[in-house]
């Protein structure tokens, strides 16, 4: 187990824990929660041991093989699966160890035991499956069969992100360290991690401000509060209820705490008088339902915002007719034909690229569609949230500045009191409203785009990506401030939690065209869990029935050669294992090491042994290929 005894950590002149204690047992999945700047971070490095503490003791088992995400990666010219697999040393180390003896090839005994002794920690270390295993996790992750062998330095960022929680993944570790592992992850690919992460072995510690993902994955949650470390039993939600209980033990939180439940209570009644009977206007019902009972966890949250009364504009809002969007010559969407009217709460999804930041845009304004008609009504004003905004800020002038050259651009004329009073709601006070914002972190960054974002008083909002930086109380903050708002919204994001409490239909951006989704998340949770591939087939396309059938035809003709290949390939497969097998037999037995006269053989066995395993990890892959090919043909075909 992990023991943190009475430690006390400072970062300069700011303390961070003050004689914190917890204890981490083997096999517990931990969700580490705290406001941003906390020290949650600081807790990680000092659990890697690149960081000691001021005061108490941190007990870690010796012989844990820690894991954890890489923050840079240093190598731009690697090969992406080189380097998952680099994640793995066991299998490096066996792998150098056979290079090694390959190199001696002067036929000697020792030359032989050497080549025997790496194949045997290749053995142990299961290497032999490295690369099929380095393969699922990419293939998890959202990278294709091509994208494999890329270089690291064709990817971006969010891409690269990826790349080093594959090469956490693939480590085989006692304790596994996350830190936010589902920023730039889609709902597909967060899903496929919640899976993973279930199943996993060690002892997991999170850093996540998706409550839901915490909900999926943890079994505790270590909320640090006050410098302290304090445990609690549970997944996010039952923390959140657990603190609840405990805070509206406080007299001096229950004033606050009425009001607040007041409110929501206001919210929730008028919600249910005109909520329709679609599952996800249901599901937010349900969802408004119980922040209502999580309130009072809350009610020492810095933030305190909310959105004024929109202005009015023209019904619909926005409307398209078989608009084509597009980069130059790829054509992203085509034929979009949307209507957006006062009051719609509109979730996109679909996987990464797909098109829902492109939709996005154009809905905005700062893309112009290459075909069709896109029309924006009068009145309208548009409050749009992406993450490129944060680069346009200006670093060397304050939040305070910020807001006024916005209220200026809008003929508002506002006292600096004012404008610091309303940016206080969003945690912005004292110096740090008056101080250059060059320093912000990117959570503070995002804060400030959303504060300017509320100050537009759109309405029509746009948010695509809104949570990525922010800590999961400006999260429910977030959340609550959307539930007031009067206007239009249209939210892009991975966190299913504000999807559920912020929107009650859905619109699902796949394969090219936009189309309504009827059902709430737990139902697109399940068709991407269950049939990955149906879903590529069963989108809402414009084809032609006609064109449908023709479709289903060529697929089903594609149906028998497949099946033939991966029942030869099976064959293969077991006549290759049955093979190693078999000279993994004879390499196993002593004798064949004490006669220098059979020296030469044991260097032809292993040679033999070699090319058969390179060739079954060929043909394993081929067979995951063809398997995965057949499967999404049968699959389009039902």
């Amino acid at each position: 187990m992990i023991k943190l005894s009475d430690i006390s950590v400072r970062h300069g002149s700011l303390s961070l824990l003050e004689s914190a204690s917890a204890t981490l047992f083997p096999g517990h999945k931990v969700g580490l929660v705290g406001a941003n700047g906390c020290g949650k971070s600081t807790l990680f490095s000092v659990l890697l041991g690149k960081l000691g503490v001021d005061r108490g003791d941190v007990e870690v088992p010796k012989h844990w093989q820690v894991a954890h995400m890489a923050q840079q990666i240093s190598d731009l010219e690697q090969s992406a699966i080189d380097f998952v697999l680099d994640g793995d040393q066991a299998y490096r180390q066996a792998e150098a160890a056979i290079a090694k003896a390959e190199r001696l090839t002067d036929g000697s005994e020792e030359a032989a035991l050497a080549m025997a002794k790496g194949h045997e920690a290749m053995e142990a270390s299961n290497g032999y499956q490295a690369h099929a295993r380095a393969a699922r996790l990419l293939s998890g992750l959202g990278f294709s069969s091509d994208d494999i062998g890329a270089p690291i330095s064709s990817f971006s960022g969010g891409w690269r992100i990826r790349l080093s929680l594959a090469r956490a993944l693939m480590c085989p570790s006692d304790l596994l360290l996350l830190d936010e592992p589902t920023n730039h992850l889609d709902l597909e690919t967060v899903t496929w991690l919640e899976g993973w992460l279930k199943h996993y072995q060690g002892t997991l510690v999170v850093i996540s401000h998706d409550r839901d993902f915490l909900d999926a994955v943890v079994d505790t949650i270590i909320h640090i509060e006050h410098h302290k470390l304090n445990v609690y039993k549970g997944d996010y939600s039952q923390f959140e209820r657990q603190r609840a209980e405990r805070l509206m033990q406080q007299q001096a939180a229950y004033q606050k705490q009425q009001q607040t439940m007041a409110h929501m209570q206001k919210f929730i009644d008028r919600f249910r008088a005109k909520a329709s009977k679609a599952k996800a206007a249901q599901s937010r019902l349900k969802a408004l339902a119980r922040l209502e009972t999580i309130a009072p966890a809350h009610f020492d949250s810095p933030f305190d915002f909310e959105f004024a009364i929109p202005p009015k504009a023209a019904n619909p809002l926005v409307h398209s007719d078989q608009m084509a969007l597009g980069y130059g010559d790829h054509q992203v969407l085509s034929h979009v034909s949307i209507s957006i009217t006062p009051g719609d709460r509109i979730g996109l999804l679909g996987l990464n690229g797909a098109g829902k930041s492109t939709l996005i845009k154009a809905i905005a304004g700062e893309l112009k569609p290459q075909g069709g008609r896109l029309a924006h009504a009068k009145g309208l004003n548009v409050g749009y949230f992406a993450q490129h905004q944060m680069e346009q800020l200006k670093p060397k002038e304050t939040a305070v500045w910020h807001l006024a050259q916005l209220d200026q651009s809008m003929g508002v004329d506002a006292t600096e009191q004012s404008i610091r009073d309303f940016l206080g709601g969003f945690d912005f006070s004292g110096d740090m409203a008056t101080s250059t914002i060059e320093h912000y972190s990117g959570g503070e960054k995002a804060r400030l785009v959303l504060a300017l974002l509320v100050r537009q008083r759109p309405n029509l909002l746009l948010l695509d990506e809104p949570t990525n930086h922010l800590d999961l109380e400006m999260r429910h903050a977030l959340t609550v401030a959307l539930q007031t708002f009067e206007g239009a919204v249209i939210v892009v994001s991975h966190d299913k939690h504000l999807l559920t409490n912020s929107v009650d239909q859905f619109w699902w951006v796949h394969e090219g065209q936009v189309s309504q989704f009827d059902g709430d998340l737990d139902d697109y949770r399940q068709l991407i869990k269950k049939r990955p591939s149906s879903a590529e087939a069963s989108a809402g396309s414009e084809h032609s029935k006609k064109r449908q059938r023709q479709v289903k035809a060529e697929q089903r003709a594609q149906l028998k050669p497949l099946q033939n290949k991966l029942k030869r390939l099976t064959q293969t497969m077991d006549e290759l294992g049955a093979a190693i097998q078999s000279m993994d037999a004879k390499l196993a037995d002593p004798d064949l090491y004490n006669d220098p006269a059979k020296a030469d053989e044991v260097a032809t066995l292993i040679k033999d042994r070699q090319d058969r395993q390179a060739l079954l990890e060929s043909t394993e892959s081929d067979w995951m290929e063809t398997a995965e090919a057949l499967e999404a043909l049968e699959s389009s075909d039902d």
